[in-house]
């Protein structure tokens, strides 16, 4: 491009004039302001949009430099484009979404305590999605089944591997590693209950029990001190805060569900 806008400046005679027109005996002193050094000044300020001192002064010269400029803004905005396209795709990158996500990709495995209520949920729903995952829980090989919740959550640790669990173990392992995180929300709700023989004379004085517990307040303080009292802060303090593309994920929280999802970040 330098050599172009030399070669055509100083070709062309407009680019040719008097520096001191007045000057008594210089009239036919004539100087052209497009030096070698001049000639790449001019394409390097035009390419970094700074723009030159030196201007044209020809019609030729005008359209070649307004041709480089067409040139150059277009270059600087596609790749200011790419750039920050290149850079939201990175920090906004997430795999995983909900259930439905889970169940559409192969590349991250998943499963749940083999003969637990979780896998019998699976087995026995009616729901299209959650039969697609108990067809792939069933066939894969090898299986993605574990024996017990700490085999589910080391796996989860260790590989890429989304462990399917109860809401209330979910939250609780949550709290005492801050590396996992759950995806989504509740995939079924059922409650816990105490089981007696038909006609059992404790029945009465269990539920007396649990209610005066949940009117005391004493189950909620029994929650908080065994199920908050892990290392990692509250999930509400922390979706508070301004967080960094690489911090953990920790702000979707379970509530009493038996099947939940958990994985890694």
């Amino acid at each position: 491009m330098a050599s172009m806008m030399l070669s055509l400046m100083w070709l062309t005679p407009y680019e040719w004039y008097t520096p001191h027109p007045c000057a008594q005996g210089r009239c036919n002193l004539l100087v052209n302001q497009y030096s070698l050094g001049n000639s790449l000044w001019f394409p390097v300020g035009g390419f970094m949009q700074q723009g030159s001192t030196i201007a044209p002064r020809a019609l030729s010269t005008r359209c070649v430099s307004g041709v480089w400029w067409a040139f150059t803004l277009i270059i600087i905005s596609s790749y200011t484009a790419n750039l920050a396209a290149f850079l939201t795709v990175q920090r906004m990158d997430v795999p995983i979404e909900s259930v439905d996500d889970l169940a559409d990709q192969t590349a991250i495995e998943y499963g749940t305590i083999h003969g637990g209520s979780s896998m019998t949920f699976f087995q026995n729903s009616r729901y299209q999605t959650y039969q697609r995952m108990w067809n792939y829980m069933y066939s894969k090989q090898p299986s993605v089944f574990v024996k017990s919740t700490e085999e589910g959550i080391a796996r989860v640790l260790n590989s890429n591997y989304a462990f399917l669990l109860e809401s209330t173990m979910n939250e609780y392992y949550r709290q005492r590693n801050c590396n996992l995180t759950q995806i989504g929300g509740l995939l079924d709700t059922k409650g816990y209950g105490i089981g007696m023989p038909v006609g059992s004379v404790f029945r009465d004085e269990f539920d007396l029990a649990i209610l005066q517990l949940q009117e005391n307040n004493r189950l909620e303080i029994l929650k908080r001190k065994w199920w908050e009292g892990g290392k990692c802060p509250k999930e509400e303090d922390h979706r508070a805060k301004d967080r960094s593309p690489d911090t953990p994920v920790l702000d979707r929280k379970c509530s009493q569900s038996p099947h939940c999802i958990q994985g890694t970040v």
